[in-house]
């Protein structure tokens, strides 16, 4: 009740973080778009909650106040709303990205291809990515979580998923979730990168055990946009969060983790990234404890991260010490899927043998575009009907036909490392 009763302008007259020694707070200060914020200025956060759930609060609407919601903002009118008040008004949110897929149009459900292997042999990898290929997975990218963070390594993967994507024309991305330094160097040395890929934080002091900055961003982010490798759009960036991650760096500032979560969503937003997705549960039960606070936590990341403007995805997943199954994902991944979430993990057997923790399957996937009729990105989709993968309704063809036979074979002439 106290909460509701806040002016949203008090927001900008506190530093919930200070400024004098945190470079975000200073981002999120510096880039806060006074018009668009003219729109709520008068409200209270209570009378911003009802606004949202409103139906004056249309997705035109929400579009243009985006730039005048700080973060804190966000976190405190989630804490507002019950879960399905965060699914009513995270649905009306479309927030549109473009490389070589279009990821975030109503009525789409995109999956990141996720083919990790533990010790990064490639005939693993290319055999999880014809797997996930072929039950309709990788619109959003096909990324790699490399074992390693060797720029040989990464460089190589990089190339072989590159041949792979020219090979059969795949309307997608690739990348491989190095560190930015490291796939800066690979980018030096003619490494054909698509996205560039950081995990942030929501503090200057969580960023720097990272090894990121803004100006590591900035020059990163540069370099990408000067190779010029999207076909239908520019969106270069690809940014993983997670609550915690500045509590587990003791760099919270003594603010809660969910308002720490959604400031990172504004560095991410700097950059008009193509995919932003919170890894809700990866981080721990020390910070999550249960299935119950896992839905909780994705429910409100999705929402504040798509208020902010983002291409909000979230990866459904928990870990093998948490007090959570499957059951508790399957809940949150339709949940998520009603809410209009831009994308979501594919994992084989949705047990990540790299990573050691328990995400969704390139089957959970299909599940929920089927029972929401969600489709994946327009120009995937196309490509999956040209290639026999599905048919003309989009159901997965049982069997391998026509160019899918070739991939298969592809995946068969695979070289080891």
């Amino acid at each position: 009740m106290a909460l509701a009763d806040v002016p949203l302008k008090r927001f900008l007259a506190e530093e919930i973080v200070p400024a004098d020694n945190c470079e975000i707070s200073r981002l999120i200060f510096e880039s806060h778009d006074v018009q668009a914020f003219s729109q709520v200025s008068h409200m209270t956060v209570g009378q911003f909650r009802d606004w949202l759930l409103s139906e004056d609060a249309t997705r035109e609407a929400l579009s243009s106040v985006a730039a005048g919601i700080t973060p804190e903002m966000a976190a405190a009118v989630s804490k507002l709303m019950r879960n399905q008040d965060l699914v009513l008004a995270a649905r009306k949110i479309a927030n549109v990205t473009r490389f070589r897929s279009t990821i975030g149009l109503p009525g789409r459900l995109s999956v990141r291809l996720q083919p990790n292997h533990p010790t990064d042999d490639v005939r693993g990898i290319a055999a999880s990515v014809i797997d996930g290929l072929l039950h309709g997975a990788g619109d959003a990218v096909i990324g790699v979580n490399p074992a390693t963070d060797s720029l040989a390594q990464t460089s190589l993967l990089l190339s072989r998923l590159d041949e792979m994507r020219h090979r059969f024309e795949i309307p997608t991305q690739t990348c491989v979730l190095a560190h930015l330094t490291t796939t800066m160097q690979a980018m030096n040395r003619g490494a054909p990168v698509d996205l560039v890929f950081q995990s942030i934080a929501g503090s200057q002091a969580a960023n720097d055990s990272f090894g990121v900055s803004i100006a590591l961003l900035d020059e990163a982010h540069a370099a990408a946009q000067a190779l010029n490798r999207g076909t239908i759009g520019r969106n270069c960036m690809y940014f993983e969060t997670g609550q915690g991650s500045a509590l587990s760096a003791n760099a919270h500032h003594d603010v809660d983790q969910q308002t720490m979560e959604t400031r990172a969503y504004a560095l991410a937003r700097r950059y008009q990234p193509l995919l932003v997705n919170s890894v809700v549960g990866f981080i721990g039960p020390e910070y999550l404890y249960d299935g119950k606070e896992i839905t909780r936590a994705g429910l409100e990341d999705h929402f504040c991260g798509k208020l902010l403007g983002l291409p909000m995805g979230v990866d459904v997943c928990y870990t093998n010490h948490a007090e959570a199954d499957q059951d508790d994902m399957d809940g949150l991944l339709t949940l998520l899927g009603v809410a209009g979430c831009t994308y979501v993990m594919g994992v084989p057997g949705a047990d990540d043998i790299m990573l050691n923790y328990q995400s969704t399957s390139f089957h959970d996937a299909l599940y929920v575009r089927e029972v929401l009729g969600l489709r994946p990105a327009p120009e995937f989709e196309a490509w999956l009907l040209r290639m026999g993968i599905t048919d003309e309704t989009g159901n997965i063809i049982t069997g391998c036909s026509g160019s899918a036979t070739e991939l298969l074979a592809y995946g068969g002439s695979v070289d080891g490392l």
